[in-house]
């Protein structure tokens, strides 16, 4: 992902790229590859976009918690931020909003697929399974018949065809998804469990419906291309990366935290 400054209005241009380089939540914000989260209330994107008119998703082609997805992803895309809200040396951490619409730089192609609504969770808590490496999320799916989600798949379900920076839309809300909590240090300097339930949360819905793609636990995704195939999408529950595209890049495929989950996607029936 690049970063350039504009000259209108002290803004910056995301240029974010199918595959992405990220940087992990820990990570300093000089390098720019974690946006996240949401703070500014917004409307957002409620249902599906208008761009959507020719691609309506089927609800009857997908298994009993999935969710239809079915439009044009877009490869590239340009988000501008308006305002930013941390100060130096986070300064480009997390977009309070960003200018609509977002350009669609690249080139667009169909994606038709199944995506679970919610992150995997225990049926018995709510809470979404987490200590669970890129591997076992895989070999998880697969025992379901469906397999972990593609990069550029997770990507649109959060986006949409109008690819908004947050799965709400274009600003930032901390009351819309379970992000931006500050007390994350737990005894003896151990990470504190902060999960919800998956069914907190009800307006941190993507436009096509799937739940909390930011916040609350971040995601194993599979990236197709180069040598790194396990990423992270999503952010969990600190002050971070939280928008669409943002990603880490970093961790091997044995990597585990309480902090990272997954979903899986699938083939639609005919």
């Amino acid at each position: 992902m690049v970063l350039h400054k504009s000259n209108a209005v002290a803004a910056f241009v995301f240029l974010s790229l199918v595959p992405l380089a990220g940087a992990t939540p820990e990570e300093s914000c000089s390098k720019a590859r974690s946006s996240a989260g949401d703070a500014g209330v917004s409307p957002g994107v409620v249902g599906l976009p208008s761009a959507l008119a020719g691609n309506v998703p089927d609800k009857s082609v997908c298994p009993a918690g999935m969710i239809h997805v079915r439009g044009d992803a877009c490869d590239e895309v340009e988000q501008t931020c308006k305002k930013w809200l941390d100060p130096p040396p986070y300064q480009y951490l997390r977009c309070a909003e960003f200018v609509k619409p977002s350009k669609c730089t690249g080139t667009r192609k169909q994606l038709d697929f199944c995506i679970d609504r919610e992150e995997a969770h225990d049926p018995a808590t709510e809470l979404p399974t987490i200590e669970v490496s890129f591997v076992a999320a895989k070999a998880k799916c697969t025992e379901r018949g469906q397999h972990l989600c593609k990069e550029d798949e997770w990507i649109f379900a959060c986006e949409g065809e109008e690819m908004v920076p947050y799965p709400y839309g274009f600003s930032r809300d901390s009351s819309i998804c379970n992000l931006d909590k500050t007390n994350l240090g737990g005894p003896n300097s151990r990470l504190r469990d902060l999960r919800v339930k998956v069914s907190e949360y009800p307006r941190c819905t993507s436009p096509f419906g799937v739940h909390d793609m930011v916040g609350n636990v971040d995601e194993w995704v599979e990236r197709e291309a180069g040598t790194q195939h396990s990423v992270l999408h999503g952010g969990w529950w600190l002050p971070g990366r939280n928008r669409c595209r943002a990603t880490t890049a970093e961790h091997g495929p044995e990597y585990t935290a309480k902090q990272v989950g997954y979903r899986c996607c699938g083939a639609p029936s005919p």
